[in-house]
C-alpha cells in the first residue's frame, strides 16, 4: 500500500524536541495527574485503588463507565453500543475510514485539514475528490460547490470541525446542509470532532453530526479538549451497525486501550465542566494575545479563529513555508508549522493554547525573526 508522507507529523517529529519556544502544539496547556486528581476530588484515594488493580486487557471496546461518559457529550440520545474507544483521535480517524473506504470507493474531502482525512482514504484505493477553503470565505464551504462535488458515486465526506488548522467552525444549518447534500446520493459523512467542545463562544453547543445525519460518524479524543494527549485515548461515536463493523476491522488493530488511561479518561469525563472552564479560559485569552499581536505585527495577517486552538497565518515574506519555518527555527527556536503541511503555502499554523506567557514569548520570538528579512 502507498501512503503519503504525513507532513505535519514528521515536521513535528523532527524539529519539536529542540524547539526553544514551541508555539505548534495543538492541545491545551496538558494537565498533569496531580492536577487532574485534584480536580476530580481524588488526590488520596486514585493511587490505592490502582494499586489493586489487575493489569488484564480490561474491557475490549472500552469501559461501560467510559463509554457511558462519552455518550453524554452528545445531543441525541446514545448507548454504549454507538461508542467504540480507540487509541487516541488518530485510531479513532484510522478506524472509521479503514472501515467505509474501499478501492475504487469516491471521497469528497474538504480542506485544509489534517492530512490523515484524505491521504488515508487515497492510500485504501480510493478516489479523492478534494475541495478547498479559502480566506475569503473564512475557510467555511460553499454548499453550492460542494453540491457541484458530490456525485451519484459519491461514498463519504470527510471534514474537520471545529477545524485543524484554521479555527472555522461549521454551523448546525452548514451541518445540516452536508447531511442534506449527502443523504441525497446515500453517501455517509465523517466528521473528525476531535476539537469539539472548544467552540470559543459556545462549548459543546453545536450537535455532532452524529445528532444531524443517520449515516453519521464522529471522531473526537482526550487530546485536545481535555489537555490530556498522554493518555492516547480516543473514540469513533456512530450508528450501531456501524460500530459493529468497526469491531470487525478493529480486531486486526488493537484489542483494547490501557485500563489506566481508561480510568482517567472517566474521571476527566467526569469533572469536564472544571477542565472545560480551565480550558476555555486559556483559548479565549490567548486568541486575544494572538489577534494583538496580529494586527501590530506587519507583514502578517489571518482569520481569527472562534474555535479550537490552531490559526493560519499568512505572511507576505516570498519565502516559501517550509524555508521560512526552517530559517526561523535555526535562527532562534521559534517553532510553529509550514503550511505546505496543509497544502497553504505562504502561511504557518500556530498552536496558540500554551501558558499565556509561553505563546508571548513565542510571537515575540516571530517577531524579531521576522525583522531580519
Amino acid at each position: 500500500m502507498r501512503i503519503e508522507a504525513f507532513g505535519v507529523e514528521e515536521w513535528m517529529n523532527t524539529y519539536e524536541d529542540d524547539a526553544k519556544y514551541n508555539i505548534a502544539e495543538t492541545c491545551v496547556e496538558s494537565l498533569t495527574v496531580s492536577e487532574l486528581l485534584e480536580m476530580a476530588g481524588e488526590t488520596d484515594t486514585f493511587f490505592q485503588k490502582l494499586a489493586g488493580t489487575k493489569l488484564t486487557y480490561g474491557a475490549i471496546p472500552g469501559s461501560a463507565a467510559l463509554r457511558d461518559e462519552i455518550c453524554g457529550l452528545y445531543h441525541t440520545p446514545k448507548t454504549a453500543e454507538n461508542v467504540i474507544v480507540t487509541n487516541g483521535g488518530i485510531g479513532a480517524n484510522f478506524l472509521s475510514l479503514f472501515t467505509l473506504v474501499e478501492p475504487g470507493d469516491e471521497v469528497v474531502a474538504i480542506y485544509p485539514t489534517y492530512q490523515q482525512l484524505y491521504s488515508l482514504p487515497e492510500a485504501f484505493g480510493a478516489n479523492v475528490h478534494r475541495m478547498r477553503l479559502t480566506e475569503e470565505t473564512n475557510f467555511l464551504p460553499d454548499m453550492t460547490q460542494l453540491a457541484s462535488v458530490v456525485s451519484r458515486k459519491t461514498k463519504l465526506i470527510v471534514l474537520n470541525t471545529p477545524n485543524n488548522p484554521t479555527g472555522a467552525l461549521f454551523s448546525e444549518k452548514m451541518l445540516r446542509e452536508i447531511a442534506a447534500i449527502a443523504d441525497k446520493v446515500g453517501a455517509w459523512v465523517h466528521v473528525d470532532e476531535v476539537y469539539r467542545g472548544l467552540e470559543h463562544k459556545m462549548s459543546y453547543k453545536i450537535p455532532s453530526i452524529t445528532d444531524i445525519y443517520e449515516r453519521g460518524v464522529a471522531t473526537s479524543s482526550m487530546s485536545k479538549v481535555y489537555s490530556l494527549a498522554g493518555l492516547r485515548l480516543g473514540w469513533v461515536t456512530g450508528p450501531k451497525d456501524f460500530i459493529a463493523d468497526c469491531f470487525k476491522h478493529r480486531d486486526y488493530n488493537i484489542i483494547s486501550c490501557g485500563m489506566i488511561d481508561d480510568a482517567l479518561a472517566t474521571m476527566a469525563l467526569r469533572n469536564r465542566d472544571k477542565i472545560l472552564a480551565r480550558n476555555l479560559a486559556i483559548v479565549n485569552e490567548n486568541v486575544e494575545i494572538l489577534a494583538d499581536w496580529v494586527e501590530k505585527t506587519a507583514g502578517v495577517s489571518f482569520v481569527k479563529p472562534v474555535s479550537g486552538t490552531t490559526a493560519l497565518i499568512k505572511y507576505e515574506t516570498d519565502m516559501d513555508s517550509e524555508a521560512f519555518c526552517k530559517k526561523m527555527f535555526d535562527y532562534n527556536g521559534a517553532f510553529v508549522v509550514p503550511g505546505s503541511c496543509f497544502e497553504f503555502e505562504k502561511h504557518f499554523r500556530i498552536g496558540y493554547a500554551p501558558k499565556a506567557e509561553v505563546l508571548r514569548e513565542g510571537l515575540a520570538a516571530i517577531s524579531d525573526f521576522m525583522k531580519t528579512l
